[in-house]
Parts: structure tokens; sequence; C-alpha cells
């Protein structure tokens, strides 16, 4: 398990596991905090939401639910149910995964 850049560790000072849904969590935040095409060897691994400070603003909220969308799309029985862009850059992602509600905040830095 990763939180804030780092590997959490369990009370004996092991490295902590995630399992079910917290485990399909790291996976989201893994794949939508990566650039697309940063690993030659697994082109498709990521996501473009870097580029949101390259287009117009008008454009960013549909841009970001397709960046999003497309980072995820070979997570099976995930639904993406809502993508919202702040101001600041952060992306929050609402999914529903197994009946479960879950949700993830991205920071992508600003996005000007």
């Amino acid at each position: 398990m990763v939180r804030d850049g780092d590997y959490v560790s369990d009370e004996a000072g092991r490295f902590q596991r995630a399992e079910g849904s917290d485990e399909l969590l790291q996976r989201v935040l893994w794949k939508l905090s990566i650039p697309r095409g940063s690993f030659p060897l697994l082109p498709e691994l990521g996501s473009q939401l870097f580029q949101l400070g390259r287009s117009k603003p008008a454009q960013r909220a549909a841009l970001a639910r397709q960046y999003v969308t497309q980072a995820l799309s070979d997570e099976e029985n995930l639904e993406i149910t809502e993508v919202t862009l702040s101001e600041d850059g952060a992306i929050a992602v609402a999914l529903t995964w197994q009946g479960e509600t879950l949700s993830v905040t991205v920071q992508t830095g600003g996005i000007g």
C-alpha cells in the first residue's frame, strides 16, 4: 500500500498489503497519477491528465472524464460515475465497483 508517496507499514514495520476495494483504489490512483506513455514497455499505462493545462478551460472537464475513462478502461466491474475537476487541479473521481461506492482524488499540480 502507498499513501502520500510512501509505503504504508503495519504494526510490525512490514509493508502493508491492500486487498479488495483498497487494492482497487491503490491501482486506480497509480494509473491516474502516471503520465500515459511514460513506460516504454507499457505505453497504454497511465493517464493523460497531465495534459489538461494545455487545453482550453471550457474543454477541461470533458477531457478529464475522457482521460480518466481511458486510463481505467481495463479495470473489470468498475463504473466511473462522476469526474469533477476543481480550479486548483484536483480531480475527484466517483466510482462503483462490485456494488460498492468508492472515490479517489488525484492532484494534477494545478492547471493554470
